[in-house]
């Protein structure tokens, strides 16, 4: 026998030994688990661990101790019905626009601002809260884990894979947990275990579906308002949590296996709204705003103008913008110390970003009175051969921006003017300039005589799709009548 056949054989017979020996099972599923390399106390660790970088990746805690603490009570009280009561849960309300909820082994459960404002009561919110609990006590996050750890097993042979490397693998392994997608059956059980633990809390169980409703409305709003790109992505949610299109049938006949009643149990709308009223909607000022294709950042004093039907995403690492024909353009920041060179703040951009490829063409530049340098080289992308340059501005002696530039080589001759433009659009801003753009946010208002959607989604903040918008974030349909003394959300600037 060989040594590779020797190793595969010890792999296959030590993992059966542990398979015998290391099933448990899990309270929540009431199905046997085989987890040997990812332990309960592991993932208490994993997520204590990754907790401070996933919470700085996404913009931070939501300045709002109130919202926060609501956010935290439903999560506790849906924790308090779970099988792991005891696991002491910890609930974060994160400072992002991006559409998203996600859990962390160990009880860290997050959900965004942006995810808040399409919920319109208090029991949908519950839904999606009890959603991640279940990812949690269904402990998804390690039967993944395991299942990478034992094709590993299997591929390279138990000594190579029991080294050192597999701690290594299971630490660097935590901040990214939340990334990666669950299994369709994964997902259809976290929606089991979300309808339970919210009617054990008292809940209508039957706002689940309305939930992923709603979701499927901010897709299609995002589709709608994607300036031609096919394709637009989901939102984040679903890029974590597989979308079916069965799954809105599939919690309805939850709700309904309950024995609950539909409309028998609260979904605290007025609580709900009364809670997110003066949200921040979109980016948070701090980080920038983005208004159609103009980055404005008051913070940080400076601007620029993407080219026309681009679409702009902000986070707090960086801007992205994407052309409809396919350029992609990265814009991000960097503290070169006061006695490093231009250049060779450049070149360490350059090195995080393509660090294989050589550098050329580097040249120097003024752009809005300050100092730049640029370079470029061509990439063979699985999209096929592009120009990637990047462009550095020195904005002060210990400040400087970047924009990293990916043009397909079909169209570099059509848009390099346009890329040129926005570039060269960065300037400083001037102190009476700072206010110009004040942040969006979410507003309740309660609808008068006379009100229809038509004329109330003509107050939202934005040039395009009022009323698309506004349906989208009520939960809303064209059919839809407004009543005189409901109450709706807005968003409107300032």
């Amino acid at each position: 026998m060989t040594r590779t056949r020797w190793q595969h054989t010890a792999a296959a017979l030590t993992l059966g030994l542990m398979a015998a020996s290391c099933q448990t099972v899990n309270p929540a599923t009431g199905k046997r688990e085989f987890t040997p390399f990812m332990s309960p106390t592991q993932e208490i660790k994993i997520g204590q661990d990754s907790h401070p970088g996933v919470v700085a990746e996404n913009g931070g805690v939501y300045d709002d101790a109130n919202l926060g603490g609501y956010v935290a009570s439903v999560g506790g009280r849906l924790a308090a019905n779970s099988e792991m009561p005891e696991l002491g849960f910890t609930f974060t309300l994160l400072n992002t626009p991006l559409v998203n909820a996600f859990a962390l082994p160990g009880g860290y459960v997050y959900v965004t601002r942006g995810i808040l404002a399409l919920f319109n009561n208090e029991a949908e919110m519950a839904s999606v809260v009890g959603h991640e609990i279940g990812h949690v006590t269904a402990r998804h996050t390690a039967k993944r884990y395991n299942q990478a750890m034992m094709s590993g097993l299997l591929g390279a042979g138990l000594g190579i894979a029991l080294g050192s490397s597999m701690v290594n693998d299971l630490i660097s392994y935590g901040s990214q947990l939340y990334l990666l997608s669950y299994s369709r059956d994964q997902e259809y059980q976290s929606d089991e275990l979300g309808v339970r633990y919210m009617t054990r809390a008292g809940y209508d169980p039957y706002a689940a579906a309305d939930m992923l409703r709603a979701l499927e409305a901010e897709h299609a709003l995002a589709t709608l308002t994607a300036k031609g790109e096919q394709g637009q992505r989901p939102p984040e949610f679903f890029s974590t949590h597989p979308n079916t299109e069965n799954r809105v049938a599939r919690a309805e006949q939850k709700a309904v296996d309950t024995g609950v009643q539909k409309d028998a149990r609260p979904r605290l709308r007025d609580a709900y709204l009364d809670a997110i009223d003066g949200m921040l909607y979109g980016d948070d000022p701090e980080q920038g705003l983005i208004r159609d294709t103009v980055f404005w950042h008051p913070k940080l004093k400076f601007t620029f103008t993407a080219p026309p039907d681009y679409m702009m995403m902000n986070s707090a690492e960086a801007v992205y913008a994407k052309g409809p024909q396919g350029n992609a353009v990265i814009f991000t920041g960097s503290a070169p110390t006061a006695s490093t060179s231009t250049d060779q703040a450049m070149r360490a951009m350059w090195q995080k970003f393509a660090k294989n490829l050589p550098l050329g063409g580097v040249e120097s530049l003024t752009i809005s009175g300050m100092e730049a340098r640029t370079g470029a080289a061509m990439a063979n992308l699985q999209s096929g051969t592009a120009l990637v340059r990047i462009v550095t501005i020195r904005y002060a002696a210990e400040q400087a921006f970047h924009f990293l530039l990916v043009t397909p080589e079909k169209l570099v001759q059509a848009t390099t003017a346009e890329l040129q433009r926005m570039t060269y659009s960065f300037r400083k801003l001037a102190d009476n300039e700072l206010n110009k753009y004040k942040p969006l946010r979410l507003r309740v208002v309660t609808v008068k005589k006379g009100d229809t959607a038509a004329s109330l989604a003509k107050r939202m903040a934005f040039p395009d799709y009022q009323l698309e918008r506004f349906l989208t974030i009520n939960g809303l349909s064209k059919s839809d009548v407004l009543k005189e003394g409901d109450r709706v959300k807005i968003i409107v600037e300032g």
